[in-house]
């Protein structure tokens, strides 16, 4: 399957998990459409002093892959700043948070896989 970028459904997300500003969600796949467990496939685009709440992953793992821009990811133990190239996972009950920290946008593909 091939989805265009023009046929992509897009929202945006106000205080995303109690998180500040709003997040603009372009998905490139729909849950049902991916024949693997999964919830999302997506790209988040996060403005300047956007970001998404502290929330855990009890039954899924997220894989985060940091597109352009920089952040604050906080894994809730430690505080890091993620650019460009940087993947981060989280599962296993472990939650985290992101705040884009920089002047421009941060772009991140963001993949919801269940279990």
């Amino acid at each position: 399957m091939i989805r265009k970028a023009a046929d992509m459904k897009q929202e945006t997300r106000p205080a995303m998990r109690g998180g500040p500003g709003e997040v603009h969600i372009t998905h490139y796949f729909q849950p049902g459409e991916i024949t693997a467990k999964s919830r999302l496939c997506a790209r988040l685009t996060i403005p300047p002093g956007a970001g998404i709440g502290q929330h855990k992953h009890e039954t899924e793992d997220e894989v985060y892959i940091i597109e352009s821009g920089t952040g604050i990811l906080d894994d809730g133990n430690e505080k890091r700043k993620v650019t460009r190239g940087d993947a981060v996972l989280t599962g296993k009950g472990e939650s985290h948070s992101v705040f884009n920290d920089g002047n421009d946008d941060l772009i991140i593909t963001a993949v919801i896989m269940c279990y």
